[in-house]
């Protein structure tokens, strides 16, 4: 329910938004990339309010764990990856920045009101910085989307909305539940299940791009999405609700840290992630999910 209401939502607000003449690349730095993170926005808001903050920041770190490893690491060693001169000077190192922000935040094992507006105020620059590229002309369109009838498109927007809180209530409390029975934290469980579920768009998205040769979107994907997870959904839902963090430890996110710095070294040589250092990437995150399990 959560992955085709973000679905729904993405493909009803695009092709409204196509109906009002906004620029294809707009639609897919704004609405679309939304979209992909809409299952780990609604899912860790849920998990906050309903008590279960780990949970929350557990989905965002593993979700960015999981993307620069498992996702670029696959999609290497599908195809090796061209990334651009531009976005190893400028995209991935707003991905690290962001990064080092919210390690920086955790030491206190907490994320208040203010750092969560902090946050926000960086997404809001992050989308300015973007969006004025785009205008330039130095991004190009990297979606194709379908104009449907405008009745439809609303339909889909309030269909995926519906399926999103729906969904997200269930999955949340059915996370809940497997921790209790399995006997493991909350923190364990967003890091591996939840990550995992809230991920599955952006493994499908990337993987299909380097399997057709298009490496641009499957590395903007994973920099985009980790961008938006911890600027735009822990600043949302520390703006909302508070937390404390207590079940996410240094080393979780120090890997979340590591792992994007690591896919930053792999483009600066030659420019491109070979399917070698794919497989580092891969081996990496195996090691680290079974040291995880072997905590529990």
């Amino acid at each position: 329910m959560v992955l085709y209401g973000a679905d729904r939502l993405t493909e009803g607000a695009s092709a409204l938004a196509r109906r009002m003449n906004v620029p294809e690349i707009i639609i897919g730095l704004t609405i679309v990339a939304a979209g992909t993170s809409a299952p780990e926005l609604f899912v860790s808001l849920v998990s906050a309010l309903k008590g279960t903050p780990d949970m929350a920041i557990g989905n965002v770190v593993g979700s960015n764990t999981m993307n620069a490893m498992l996702i670029v690491g696959c999609a290497a060693m599908v195809a090796p990856m061209t990334i651009s001169k531009s976005t190893v000077r400028k995209d991935i190192p707003f991905a690290v920045g962001a990064s080092v922000l919210l390690f920086q935040y955790a030491f206190d094992a907490s994320l208040g009101r203010i750092d969560g507006i902090v946050l926000l105020v960086g997404f809001a620059a992050f989308m300015y910085y973007t969006l004025s590229q785009a205008k330039a002309g130095k991004a190009e369109p990297t979606t194709e989307i379908k104009v449907v009838n405008p009745w439809v498109s609303v339909f889909f927007v309030f269909l995926g909305l519906a399926l999103l809180v729906i969904g997200s209530n269930i999955f949340v409390d059915s996370a809940s539940r497997v921790a209790y029975a399995l006997g493991l934290s909350e923190g364990v469980v967003g890091l591996t299940i939840v990550a995992g579920g809230t991920s599955l768009p952006e493994l499908a998205t990337s993987v299909v791009a380097a399997r057709k040769g298009q490496s641009a979107i499957a590395i903007g994907n994973v920099i985009g999405s980790n961008v938006f997870n911890i600027l735009l959904i822990l600043g949302l839902t520390a703006t909302i609700s508070p937390m404390q963090i207590q079940g996410i430890t240094m080393v979780d996110l120090s890997l979340m840290l590591g792992s994007v710095v690591l896919v930053w070294l792999f483009s600066r040589t030659k420019y491109t992630v070979e399917r070698w250092e794919g497989a580092v990437l891969v081996l990496g995150y195996l090691i680290y999910l079974g040291w995880l399990l072997s905590n529990v």
